[in-house]
């Protein structure tokens, strides 16, 4: 899933990276496509998790998760971070989530105090923030409940900001008339993409 949306971010973008399945994308940008990575704690081309042996715990992505740094990359102060971010410097922001609805909203609120990042984090400002906003995460939960719905049932952390979702089953849009299917994953039909989605599907 994280390669699929690494291949989709064009030469010369800068990305925010949210915690979860999204930091796994810096993991598949190849080394010679220049892709800056901003990460809200301030690291400023971020590159992907260190090999074994050559980690470095002061060297850390906003999710506490050992990174690496690009050539040329920079530190900077939280507060120029979030500058970056509120100011509109972003290309895009790639973001899990609980639900996504038919129009855009995103809900990825942490439900509970024992999260690694309680609340809403920085969530907010990046949906709000990036001139793109990417959600990657698994179609369904655990006990099948889809999380493309018509309505979020869950607290909005913005409303019509996403513009794709890539899942572990497909690849789709939103657009002002719903969701669009670009890519399906081998095998699946389009009926059985559709009883895993809460919301109508149209296919391109």
């Amino acid at each position: 899933m994280a390669a699929r949306v690494a291949a989709d971010i064009p030469e010369g973008w800068v990305v925010n990276l949210g915690i979860g399945l999204p930091t796994l994308v810096a993991d598949h940008v190849p080394p010679d496509r220049e892709v800056i990575f901003q990460s809200e704690n301030g690291v400023i081309a971020m590159g992907p998790a260190p090999l074994p042996g050559e980690e470095d715990p002061w060297l850390i992505n906003a999710g506490k998760q050992m990174v690496t740094l690009r050539p040329g990359g920079s530190f900077v102060s939280q507060a120029d971070s979030f500058a970056l971010i509120r100011g509109g410097r972003l290309d895009l922001a790639v973001l899990g989530a609980f639900e996504v609805a038919e129009n855009g909203d995103l809900a990825n609120w942490a439900l509970a105090s024992n999260e690694k990042a309680p609340a809403v984090g920085g969530a907010m400002d990046l949906a709000a923030g990036a001139r793109r906003v990417w959600v990657l995460m698994e179609h369904t939960t655990k006990d099948g409940t889809p999380r493309l719905v018509r309505r979020c049932r869950y607290p909005l952390t913005a409303p019509r900001c996403v513009s794709r979702v890539y899942t572990d089953l497909a690849v789709i849009d939103v657009t002002a008339e719903g969701f669009l299917v670009r890519e399906m994953v081998a095998g699946l039909s389009r009926e059985s993409l559709q009883s895993r989605t809460d919301a109508p599907l149209r296919f391109a």
